[in-house]
């Protein structure tokens, strides 16, 4: 315990967008500061999709990121090379499901992650579009469908534990459930705060949130280094 307790306090803040959202007067950019840094991970390639709820309210900057969705957000995704869906909107918050979609596609073609889909009641996982239509119908019933986490990369023991297919033992709360050895999956979590924090420093310097967005990797070239890690 001691060891993970370590691991645990090594992880640094969580780059939010509450700190950036006064850069931007543009409401287009505003709006392209926000979503890239939510998509950090998916632009750099570390995942294939990221989850984004938006509630329908006015944040402290002034503006209300619901509002400049339903505005822009299919043109200013427009340059980035991601796609979206949205899996639920109930008016007061929206879900949005913004993913690589080659990385996706890559993803269900894995047969073990086809095996957890198939164990959680999908059907035909041939067509991206079809899986998402069902993931879709599920956001908009009464249960959450805790199988979204083989879409956004969670590693595939994690899911299947949280899930209840398989029995291991609960180590820890990262930035989701870690079942059994979890240093593996610590490092990995790390590795998407990484992406976080180097776009969020991008982005407290750039002149363009669009551009920042539209980067498709190219900032995340070289892999993090320990110190990026600890920091």
């Amino acid at each position: 315990m001691g060891t993970l307790a370590t691991d645990r306090r090594q992880v640094g803040r969580r780059p939010v967008w509450h700190d950036l959202a006064t850069r931007f007067d543009d409401p287009r950019e505003c709006l392209a500061s926000f979503l890239a840094l939510e998509t950090a991970e998916v632009l750099a390639g570390e995942k294939p999709a990221n989850l984004l709820g938006i509630a329908n309210l006015t944040r402290s900057c002034g503006r209300n990121l619901y509002v400049l969705w339903k505005w822009w957000g299919k043109e200013v995704l427009g340059e980035s090379g991601l796609a979206v869906r949205e899996l639920a909107d109930r008016g007061d918050s929206l879900l949005l499901l913004i993913d690589r979609p080659e990385a996706l596609e890559g993803l269900l073609r894995r047969p073990s992650a086809s095996a957890v889909l198939e164990r959680a009641g999908y059907g035909d996982l041939s067509a991206l579009g079809g899986v998402l239509d069902e993931l879709a119908t599920r956001s908009n019933g009464d249960a959450f469908p805790h199988e979204i986490g083989v879409f956004l990369g969670y590693p595939l023991k994690d899911v299947a534990a949280f899930m209840g297919l398989v029995r291991i033992p609960f180590a820890c709360q990262g930035p989701w459930k870690i079942f059994g050895d979890p240093r593996e999956n610590l490092r990995l979590a790390e590795s998407f705060r990484c992406c976080r924090a180097r776009m969020a420093e991008r982005l407290s310097s750039c002149a363009s949130a669009l551009e920042c967005l539209a980067v498709q990797g190219t900032v995340f070239l070289s892999p993090c280094s320990e110190s990026e890690f600890h920091n």
